[in-house]
């Protein structure tokens, strides 16, 4: 888990999509929230963790990462410093201090901790200040003459917490001030889908809107708004259940991606690499993008096999699961599951359960049938566990012990 101080977490040798693109002649731009550490890492020992100094370049970082330009927050709105960084640098130092705030539903102004900030930082504006900002730099590139295609990376902090809707989006959704919040982004995106199509670049233009995990929604927030952010999956964000990972992937490119269409197929945000440059007929080269497939012939409705037959996830408490489909014999339909240990591995109570003696010691899922994840099928399917298991072991590939969560 990375914060606002936290040192660079990419390897320097890592290819990553936009300086893929970039060496291709793309221009690339970010706007968003990094959350990747920024710099070189200053500690003199593995003990002492490396703290981010604002003073100096930020390399590694945005720039050392393929990207062009770059203008955002160094990590989520919730964690300090409070500041924009542009390129290598800061837009304006963290010159002052703010209190920390609890969240709306406590009866906070949102949520984030005391820090460092800027003078000029306001909380409020910083999501219409970065679709302000990506909607100025399409117009950029469409005014451009310099026949470059363009990569956009928009990583919003929004509706990430601190839950701060503008006022004119406050009781627009009917499902609190997450929802509301939620309302706010999708008039952003809508802006900068119009601003595709009056600057002529939307039919030679890709859109992938989606999420990294699923809404931070509590059962207090069901009972109070009558809304489930998760729909009928189970758990939140954090959690290892369905309802912190199951996102929606949408996708646009007119006269490529059939309009209204809807596909089940299995992917991962990491298979959106593998699918640019597969569009674009280029091979990344061996050691790069090697956990991606394309997704290509799904995005466009073509009948093709499915691109994968498994995905990892991962909790924020460190619990392993793999999602895998069976592709041949008489359960081919199945979609199965299989948790390394008990409890949501996240936020929702009980994170963490010892086994029983004689009893499971992980949790089994079939997933079309039960999507919702109540039927837990472990001891009943020794096989499907013994399988997977092996699965995930050789994916992991080492013969560690899962992963003890921290307390």
């Amino acid at each position: 888990m990375l914060n606002g101080r936290s040192t660079a977490l990419l390897e320097p040798e890592r290819v990553t999509l936009p300086g893929f693109l970039q060496s291709l002649g793309y221009a690339t731009a970010g706007i968003g929230k990094w959350h990747l550490g920024l710099g070189a890492d200053p500690a003199p020992d593995d003990d002492e963790p490396g703290r981010t100094d604002y003073d100096a370049p930020l390399r590694p970082g945005p720039v050392t990462a393929g990207f062009g330009h770059y203008f955002g927050i160094p990590a989520s709105l919730d964690m300090e410093p409070y500041l924009y960084i542009e390129d290598e640098g800061v837009f304006e130092e963290a010159t002052e201090t703010v209190e920390d705030s609890a969240m709306r539903r406590y009866g906070g102004d949102g949520y984030w901790r005391a820090g460092d900030i800027a003078p000029g930082f306001d909380f409020l504006q910083v999501t219409p200040v970065l679709f302000d900002r990506a909607g100025d730099y399409l117009e950029r590139r469409a005014a451009a003459d310099d026949g470059r295609p363009f990569f956009l990376y928009l990583p919003l902090p929004s509706p990430h917490t601190p839950w701060m809707p503008l006022p004119e989006f406050e009781g627009a959704s009917g499902a609190g001030v997450y929802g509301d919040f939620v309302a706010q982004v999708d008039a952003g995106v809508g802006g900068l889908l119009d601003a595709l199509d009056s600057l002529d670049l939307a039919s030679n233009t890709l859109v992938l809107f989606t999420s990294d995990n699923g809404a931070h929604w509590i059962e207090a927030d069901i009972e109070q708004t009558g809304h489930r952010a998760n729909g009928s999956l189970r758990g939140q964000k954090a959690d290892i259940h369905e309802g912190g990972h199951r996102v929606p992937f949408l996708a646009r490119w007119p006269g490529r991606i059939p309009a209204g269409s809807v596909r089940g197929e299995l992917a991962g945000l990491v298979d959106v690499f593998r699918t640019v440059t597969s569009i674009l007929e280029v091979e990344p080269g061996a050691g790069v993008a090697e956990d991606s497939v394309d997704l290509g012939p799904v995005l466009r409705g073509e009948d093709a096999p499915p691109p994968r037959d498994s995905l990892i996830h991962h909790s924020s408490r460190g619990m392993f699961a793999i999602r895998s489909h069976d592709m041949d014999g008489p359960e081919a339909a199945r979609k199965w599951k299989l948790i390394e240990g008990l409890g949501s591995g996240g936020f929702t109570q009980p994170r963490q359960l010892a086994p029983e003696p004689g009893g499971a010691a992980g949790q089994l899922y079939e997933l079309v049938a039960d999507p919702a994840e109540t039927k837990d099928l472990y001891l009943d399917r020794p096989d499907i566990v013994e399988r997977l298991t092996a699965e995930l072991e050789a994916i992991r590939g080492d013969d560690s012990e899962p992963l003890t969560p921290p307390d």
